[in-house]
């Protein structure tokens, strides 16, 4: 599963990207126009034509995608929410066209990631191209997973194990949603996808989640038990920005997000970083390993840092604190272009 080693291949470069947040938990109606040197930001207030509607917020991410070159377009759906009625809702008042995606991409197996996956096919599948693929990090990406349950008096406030599920590669298959496991580094139109992401930095795999290993190394594993997730099938989505740099997109950032973005910038074989974007899942970390966390950032040097889903208040205060000049805060709907 690692890349260590590898040549770093040649990452395509775009000269736009445009991320617009599907799914996310915060909305805001009435937020100000915002202005960043390095990024435009399109806020969505209320929907033309469609003022009876509004868009609707769950715990859960989406990312829509759409990147030119030369004006050649493409465009991926990165994730579906926690489920397919906010997602589907969300992508009608959005007026996203499900004929024009290359693709569909899924970070990693968690319900809030892949949770509206099945039902988004169901309704949008006919008007797909014919040949749609599925891009996730590793097979592990449909494997069931196990959170912990409320606590329980009868056994003594202790928390049982709750089965979260797993996309379902069956009903995926019979839509003619073909999936496509990308252990190494893999190249979309006008994407990449990092492949493995190597854990070499201070982080830690966060996230909560157990499953069933296949591996059966140790005796408790022979025995059946579930065990951590160390989420292998974990991946980001990438883009080249023509000069401006990379922009690593993490949906959860389990294995870390300074971890991701240097797996990202030896991929691509550029110490150029323009954005990081996504959940960093840092929502429930101490003080000191967030400040941690933006320490290293600092030393990356990011001119955008786009918080979302799971990274949490206390990242952002750090960042208001420590470099305000790059943080832009996100909003349910909101458009954001690099290399406008």
């Amino acid at each position: 599963m690692s890349t260590a080693g590898q040549t770093p291949f040649a990452a395509p470069v775009v000269d736009h990207l445009s991320v617009r947040v599907v799914v996310d938990s915060r909305y805001e109606r009435f937020l100000p126009k915002a202005t960043h040197q390095h990024v435009a930001i399109e806020h969505v207030g209320s929907i033309p034509g469609r003022q009876m509607s509004t868009l609707a917020g769950e715990w859960g991410l989406s990312l829509h995608l759409e990147s030119s070159v030369q004006g050649e377009k493409a465009q991926y759906l990165l994730d579906f929410g926690y489920t397919p009625e906010i997602l589907n809702r969300n992508v009608d008042l959005l007026d996203i066209d499900a004929s024009r995606l290359n693709g569909l991409i899924l970070s990693h197996g968690h319900r809030d990631h892949y949770g509206g996956l099945e039902g988004f096919v169901e309704r949008h599948r006919a008007q797909m191209r014919d040949e749609v693929s599925l891009f996730v990090g590793a097979e592990e990406a449909f494997h069931v997973r196990w959170v912990p349950g409320p606590p329980r008096e009868k056994s003594g406030g202790k928390r049982e194990m709750v089965c979260w599920g797993a996309p379902d590669r069956t009903a995926l298959v019979a839509q003619q949603v073909a999936p496509v496991c990308c252990h190494a580094p893999q190249v979309l139109d006008g994407a990449f996808t990092t492949g493995y992401i190597e854990r070499e930095s201070f982080e830690e795999v966060t996230g909560g989640s157990m499953l069933e290993s296949t591996d059966h190394f140790t005796e408790a594993e022979r025995r059946g038990e579930l065990v951590l997730d160390s989420h292998p099938e974990e991946h980001a989505t990438c883009y080249l920005v023509r000069d401006k740099g990379l922009v690593v997109i993490s949906s959860c950032g389990h294995a870390g997000i300074v971890n991701s973005v240097k797996t990202a910038m030896a991929v691509a074989g550029t110490d150029r970083l323009h954005a990081v974007i996504g959940g960093f899942h840092l929502a429930t970390s101490k003080p000191d390993y967030i400040e941690h966390t933006v320490d290293e950032l600092e030393v990356l040097e990011p001119d955008v840092v786009l918080p979302m889903h799971c990274t949490g208040t206390g990242f952002i205060e750090s960042m208001r604190r420590r470099m305000p000049e790059r943080l832009v805060l996100s909003n349910l709907g909101s458009r954001f272009t690099f290399g406008a």
